[in-house]
């Protein structure tokens, strides 16, 4: 009875309430995400010169990809620990398949051509790498020891190489913070953090010669941006040209000239939190990223309640890695870190990053509405 008193707590007075608890709907979550899609739309509206059509292409792959949360949310999460190490190889598999016969677009290879469809293989590695290396940290006691880090890192180096490679060093740095995180998450000291860190920034000058030149190009451009204005560095001060002139409140919806006049490339991909910031102001862009610090703060509070190991690994992990991915897209587009390809996440225009994403939050969805409660 108690333990029924208990679920009750949780159910949700409305008929979608019960409707979405049916479903395995963490309804918080949810919300968040939903409101975040809807403004997607409206800033792709702007970005797309008002194309309905755009805004079509978009709708049929957010609707999937919360199909497939909705169905992700049904697993019961002891199904994918009991399948990390399975997905984690065929992941790899298909990886080095990418480097051998993938497609090749704007000089990199990261697809694989699947008849009907094109698969970039690097999505699936986001969420297959936290799940395994979780799965290998959850089978020996916290905090793990030497011997548990070294292969833990060796799990996590072989994917984030192979996607490197390709290249693309936007999704290899998500892939790697995917994993790091976890190793955080399982109690690793402050002193061996502060290790790594060293290491990594002794490793700079070998990094930098295996670097191709539009990598190495990237990074001079960080540094100065203004050394080669119609260039290099045009992105980035377009960018900053577009934020500064959002001012507090903004110009807008609709009224961004930076986008409108083609000043700023990218504008529905990877830059467009610019057009967002010069249409919305300051203003805007906080409540975008209160937002966002909603739906982290709400996959944290899943990780705390999670009832094992595993659980409480991934859903941190899945965490971590949406945080990494706004800060990187907005710190490359305000000019504080390198421009490496990373979309603004459930903003920017796209299917395959949206999938992903939503796929790791059905996965936190599971690990929230399958635990079990338990009386006192």
């Amino acid at each position: 009875m108690q333990t029924e008193s208990r679920q009750e707590q949780f159910e949700p007075p409305s008929l979608l309430g019960n409707v979405l608890r049916k479903l395995h709907i963490d309804i918080p979550l949810f919300i968040g995400l939903l409101l975040t899609s809807l403004l997607s739309f409206v800033i792709l509206y702007s970005t797309g010169s008002q194309d309905m059509d755009v805004l079509m292409r978009q709708g049929g792959r957010v609707g999937l990809a919360f199909l497939l949360m909705t169905v992700l949310a049904h697993v019961d999460p002891y199904q994918f620990k009991r399948y990390s190490t399975l997905l984690f190889g065929i992941g790899i598999f298909l990886l080095i398949a990418v480097l051998i016969m993938g497609q090749i677009g704007k000089g990199a290879q990261r697809w694989l051509e699947l008849g009907i469809f094109r698969f970039q293989p690097s999505e699936m590695i986001k969420i297959t790498t936290p799940m395994m290396i979780a799965w290998y940290l959850a089978e020996h006691p916290l905090p793990p020891k030497s011997r548990q880090l070294l292969m833990a890192a060796i799990l996590i180096i072989i994917p984030t190489v192979l996607i490197a490679k390709q290249p693309d060093l936007g999704t290899a740095l998500l892939v790697a913070s995917s994993g790091a995180g976890v190793l955080f998450f399982a109690g690793i000291s402050w002193r061996f953090i502060a290790a790594i860190t060293v290491t990594l920034a002794s490793l700079t000058p070998i990094l930098w010669h295996f670097m191709r030149d539009y990598q190495r190009d990237r990074v001079l451009t960080f540094l100065n941006p203004e050394a080669d204005p119609l260039g290099r560095g045009y992105h980035i001060i377009q960018s900053k040209i577009a934020i500064g002139s959002g001012g507090i409140y903004g110009k807008g919806w609709l009224g961004s000239t930076q986008s409108e006049l083609d000043f700023l490339p990218e504008s529905s991909t990877d830059f467009i939190f610019a057009v967002f910031a010069e249409e919305f102001g300051l203003s805007g862009c906080l409540g975008l990223l209160v937002l966002y610090l909603l739906i982290i703060a709400r996959c944290l509070y899943i990780a705390s309640q999670a009832q094992d190991t595993y659980s409480r690994l991934l859903a941190s992990s899945l965490a971590f890695t949406f945080f990494v991915y706004v800060f990187v897209n907005i710190g490359m587009v305000i000019g504080i870190l390198p421009v490496v390809g990373v979309p603004l996440p459930l903003i920017s225009y796209g299917g395959t990053s949206i999938v992903t994403l939503l796929a790791g939050f059905g996965i936190l969805m599971s690990i929230h509405t399958h635990r079990k409660f338990q009386s006192r």
